[in-house]
């Protein structure tokens, strides 16, 4: 049986993390089953014509956090149902309702989708809802309504089962890792190849790449630059993305003074999943001093695109980077401690060959994460899945269903 797949998300060119994983996935699942079939029910952000986009078809079904989906229903109607509908859930796309898993279960009822699924990219604990966000909530317990919910992380996971969601529902499947293509490249002319001067960018450098939000802790790394340019520091800092959501612009323009300054070397615009991977290689260290908000469980593409770089990595103990946390403890620190983080990255400089050598297990783990070995378990999940509609299907033929 040729299985046929349907993706609720964002989709490239949509400048979105959430779509450039779908578009991840959706490669991995074709170079491991070349005979799968994925079609993308996408917003209408990049139009409302249907388009090719990384060997798959998208087709714009809804607005960004619409409250009706009738146009999703309506698109696989127009396809002929599939076998497996998948969500990516994230709140800033479909809202903070379960609007769209309402439309997830009416289309299983309707015979649109044969199964349910959705990949829920944030979790929330109650306290991450406090002040006008309990709907997100409510949205979670739909969730539970679908044949399986897809999470990334052990705190997502557990967070799920505390709030009632049965644990045969619920599949943790980790977040995809690329080993990195251009790790042993030239790095000057990768920089140059993105538009950066290397004279401008001595090493060695720290690299802070993707979006510009208050979230991701970069007013911590300038204060930490500076304590490290006190100790004798000479390299740069490079800080790479696209301001993004609340407070983002706010973040970029301060990053622009510090440029100016000289404190910083900013690569202010969207970088593709390519792009990234080109920057991390130019990197001597990867830095992601995030700071999370209590209640909030995610885990990081970024990371995981620099894990798969072979770089040192340091970070901070937050929910989002609970793998790094988990494989390598001595390279996070308490969030929103610039002291820290410089102490951190100038242990990381003095003894670095130490530092790549004890990265060694979360090396291992991005190998046991690559988007192929991800994408099989995908796979196997839709196919367990599709298998077991088949089944029922058959019973209620036959008149052996039981009832």
């Amino acid at each position: 049986m040729r299985l046929h797949v349907g993706f609720v998300s964002r989709f490239p060119p949509v400048k979105c993390g959430v779509g450039e994983y779908a578009a991840y996935l959706a490669r991995a699942l074709l170079a491991v089953e070349p005979g799968i079939r994925v079609t993308v029910f996408s917003t209408r952000e990049a139009g409302s014509e249907p388009y090719e986009a990384h060997g798959v078809r998208v087709v714009p079904a809804y607005d960004r956090l619409a409250d009706d989906y009738g146009g999703l229903l309506e698109a696989l109607r127009d396809v002929g149902g599939v076998d497996v509908l998948h969500l990516h859930h994230e709140y800033g796309i479909y809202g903070d309702g379960p609007a769209v898993f309402e439309a997830m279960v009416e289309a299983r009822r309707r015979g649109l989708a044969g199964a349910a699924v959705a990949t829920l990219h944030t979790v929330y604990h109650p306290r991450g809802v406090e002040g006008g966000k309990e709907e997100r909530l409510a949205a979670q317990a739909a969730a539970s309504r679908l044949d399986a919910v897809v999470v990334h992380s052990v705190l997502q996971e557990f967070e799920l089962y505390s709030q009632g969601v049965p644990a045969d529902r619920v599949r943790r499947i980790p977040h995809g890792t690329s080993v990195n293509p251009y790790t042993g490249e030239n790095p000057d002319r990768l920089l140059e190849g993105l538009g950066v001067d290397p004279s401008e960018a001595p090493r060695p450098r720290l690299v802070a790449p993707g979006f510009l939000r208050p979230d991701k802790g970069l007013f911590t790394l300038l204060e930490a630059a500076g304590l490290l340019r006190g100790e004798g520091f000479r390299g740069s800092v490079l800080v790479a993305g696209e301001e993004q959501g609340r407070g983002g612009a706010a973040v970029a323009e301060r990053l622009r003074g510090a440029a100016r300054r000289g404190d910083v070397v900013l690569l202010h615009r969207y970088l593709s999943g390519d792009e990234l991977l080109r920057l991390m290689a130019a990197a001597d260290v990867l830095v992601l001093p995030y700071e999370d908000r209590p209640g909030k469980y995610s885990v990081s593409g970024v990371l995981h695109l620099a894990m798969g770089s072979l770089k040192p990595l340091v970070g901070t103990r937050v929910p989002r980077l609970i793998e790094l946390y988990q494989y390598a403890p001595r390279l996070v620190v308490a969030p929103r401690s610039p002291r820290g983080l410089a102490r951190l990255v100038s242990w990381v400089l003095e003894n670095y060959d130490y530092s790549v050598a004890y990265m060694s297990g979360l090396y291992g783990y991005a190998v046991r994460t690559l988007w192929a070995r991800v994408a099989r378990r995908h796979l196997a999940l839709y196919e367990g899945l599709a298998a077991a509609q088949h089944r029922v299907g058959f019973q209620n033929h036959t008149g052996l269903s039981g009832s």
